[in-house]
């Protein structure tokens, strides 16, 4: 049942409207069915699966609202769940950042934002793809942990207004870790896809494989400034903050209007429409991008558009509630979902050969915040850090901490590479100078 068509979704919904007492009314249903499988050391230990619709029903007493759930949609239960709705709603104190529900809306569709190949994951294919990753870990005499995730469905909403939307997603995400048997190397692979049939669990388990027998033995670096390769991955993280999506997020206009953002300008506004970073710098979103084509619309069922947030190092766009758009008198723009960085045509490979001396980083994690207000964050590499020299990979260099903010980074730029798919966007491997480690860590 997990995936209703768009007849079947708006006819429940239409149900539930019909039950509401309400003076607004607006229900959500979110469908989903998928699977996982986890393994650890050549070896499945966890298996699990979802198939789930659920409804959520908010009911509105002028700027009082109530929220309740379920997932069973016969007449009586949907009847009950609107009716607590209703009383948590008379219940409620008033919001004092309401805004009236919205009426109809046109929202674009990507085909590409749902997958037949996906939906149709049943466990043996999860069997067969984690079973070759293992399968040449065993053969490389090699130690790996794995984690594949897939799902397919659908979102639907429906309100006392006239709002109706629907869309059917599906995403696929696998991450493995490999090490060495002393414990000395460490490598590490992820990868995400709407459509199943690009997935090759092999393939990304090759490329962990090679870091962690490449980066036993590593030697000590100082700690200091170099110039640095950042693999799309060490950007963008499926799991765990990252640089670049500490940025996006950070591209509020709330907090920056209210003082509490990189972007907030002393004396009260913001910066947007300054130049804060460098020329080659570029992300947009766009929910019809083939690649990561994702929701046409918002939680609160604003449409998502094609929108730039930075041009050419320019911050172009803020997104904002609506009840904030409304107060300040800005654009009433949602939070994207995934983003876009645009690059050129390098691959890693062919940054690597451009560089002198420098390090590439794999991964980093364990990030956290040091300073909201210029995004200072720290954390560490791991699973992957080599020195270059002269355009080779000359040796693996034992772990950094790392101080760093993204702001300094996108202004220290070398070289942008191609975008890859990492985490629901597509990011382009960074060349980076004067990239800031504080001191070593013993991890691998």
């Amino acid at each position: 049942m997990a995936i209703l068509s768009q007849t079947e979704a708006q006819g429940i919904l239409k149900k539930v409207l019909s039950f509401s007492k309400a003076d607004e009314c607006e229900a959500t249903l979110n469908g989903q069915t998928g699977g996982n499988v986890r393994s650890a050391r050549n070896a499945i230990s966890t298996s699990g699966g979802i198939d789930n619709v659920a409804l959520t029903v908010e009911s509105r007493f002028g700027k009082r609202s109530g929220v309740a759930t379920c997932n069973q949609f016969d007449d009586a239960t949907l009847r009950n769940c609107v009716q607590r709705a209703e009383e948590i709603a008379r219940l409620a104190p008033e919001s004092p950042e309401y805004m009236p529900l919205l009426g109809p809306q046109k929202y674009l569709t990507s085909p590409n934002s749902f997958a037949k190949s996906t939906a149709d994951i049943t466990p043996d294919y999860r069997a067969t793809q984690v079973g070759a990753s293992m399968k040449l870990c065993d053969e490389k005499k090699l130690t790996s942990a794995a984690f594949l995730n897939d799902s397919a469905g659908f979102v639907a909403k429906r309100n006392s207004k006239g709002l109706e939307a629907y869309q059917q997603v599906s995403g696929l995400e696998f991450s493995i870790t490999v090490r060495t048997p002393d414990g000395t190397g460490s490598g590490y692979a992820t990868a995400d896809y709407n459509d199943a049939s690009k997935f090759d669990a092999r393939r990304l388990t090759q490329i962990a494989a090679d870091k962690a027998a490449g980066s036993r033995n590593a030697q000590a670096l100082e700690p200091g400034k170099y110039t640095v390769i950042l693999e799309p991955a060490a950007l963008v993280a499926n799991t765990d903050a990252s640089l670049l999506a500490a940025l996006m997020g950070a591209l509020d206009a709330r907090n920056a209007d209210e003082g509490r953002s990189f972007l907030s300008k002393k004396g009260g506004g913001n910066r947007k429409g300054e130049k804060l970073f460098d020329e080659r710098v570029t992300i947009y979103s766009d929910p019809m991008n083939a690649e990561i084509a994702g929701l046409g619309f918002s939680g609160d069922g604003r449409p998502q558009q094609k929108m730039t947030w930075i041009e050419k190092g320019v911050v172009k766009n803020l997104y904002t509630s609506r009840y904030w758009a409304q107060k300040a008198g800005i654009p009433d723009i949602p939070r994207p979902g995934g983003w876009i960085m645009e690059g050129g045509t390098q691959s890693t490979a062919d940054l690597i050969k451009g560089t002198q001396r420098g390090i590439l980083v794999t991964r980093l994690w364990y990030i956290r915040p040091v300073d909201p207000q210029t995004l200072l964050y720290t954390g560490l590499t791991r699973d992957g850090t080599f020195y270059i020299e002269n355009g080779k990979i000359k040796h693996p260099v034992k772990n950094f901490r790392f101080n760093e903010s993204p702001i300094i980074m996108l202004n220290n730029l070398e070289a942008i590479g191609k975008p890859v798919r990492v985490g629901g966007n597509l990011v382009p491997p960074l060349k980076i100078r004067d990239f800031t480690f504080t001191s070593l860590s013993d991890a691998v």
